[in-house]
C-alpha cells in the first residue's frame, strides 16, 4: 500500500486545485479533506497529485471527537481560527475619540468594537509570531532575545485590559500568554 493511500485522519496534504486540507475521515474507496478555502471535498485513495505535509497512519476505528480534535489542531497550526474575545458590556455602543490638542484639527471617533477588534489582532499575531520563533532554526540564545522582546510588547499592551470582558484574555507582561 503506498504512502498516498494509506493516510489517516489528521493527515495534512497540499492539493494542487484546493490548496491546504486536512483529511477528516476515511471511506472506502476515497478520503474526506477538509481544505481552507474550498471546504470539504472527497478524494480518491489512490490520488497522488498532492503533496503530502504531514502523512498520519490510517487506523481501522476514527471516532468523531478524534477527527474533530485532529482538525481543530490544524486549524490551529494554519492559524485558521479566529479566537471570539468578548467586549466588557459596558463598551457596548462605545466610541473612541481621539482629540488632537490643537484646536484646529478635528477629532478622530473610532467605534469601540472596532479599535477592540484590532487590538484582539495585534495579540493574536503576537501569538503567531512567539509560535513561528519558536519553532524556527534560530539559536536558542536567538530564540530567548526575541521572547523578550514579544514579552515587553505584551507588557506595553496591558493598558487595553479594560477593554476586555474575561480576565482570561489580558495581556500580561511577566509572561507570555
Amino acid at each position: 500500500m503506498s504512502e498516498t493511500n494509506s493516510l489517516g485522519v489528521g493527515s495534512r496534504v497540499k492539493h494542487p486545485a484546493y490548496g491546504d486540507g486536512a483529511v477528516i475521515r476515511r471511506h472506502k474507496a476515497a478520503y474526506e479533506v477538509c481544505f481552507m478555502l474550498y471546504g470539504i471535498k472527497l478524494v480518491g485513495l489512490d490520488y497522488d497529485k498532492w503533496e503530502i505535509i504531514e502523512a498520519i497512519p490510517a487506523e481501522n476505528e476514527v471516532t468523531f471527537s478524534d477527527a474533530e480534535k485532529a482538525l481543530i489542531k490544524i486549524l490551529k497550526s494554519y492559524n485558521a481560527l479566529e479566537e471570539v474575545v468578548p467586549l466588557g458590556d459596558r463598551w457596548d455602543g462605545g466610541l473612541l475619540i481621539i482629540k488632537p490638542g490643537e484646536e484646529n484639527l478635528k477629532p478622530k471617533e473610532i467605534p469601540i468594537e472596532t479599535f477592540f477588534h484590532k487590538i484582539v489582532m495585534v495579540r493574536d499575531r503576537l501569538r503567531v509570531m512567539e509560535q513561528r520563533v519558536n519553532s524556527s532554526q534560530l539559536s536558542d540564545e536567538e530564540k530567548i532575545n526575541l521572547q523578550q522582546y514579544i514579552t515587553r510588547i505584551y507588557g506595553s499592551l496591558t493598558t487595553f485590559n479594560v477593554l476586555f470582558k474575561n480576565k482570561d484574555d489580558y495581556f500580561k507582561g511577566d509572561k507570555i500568554n
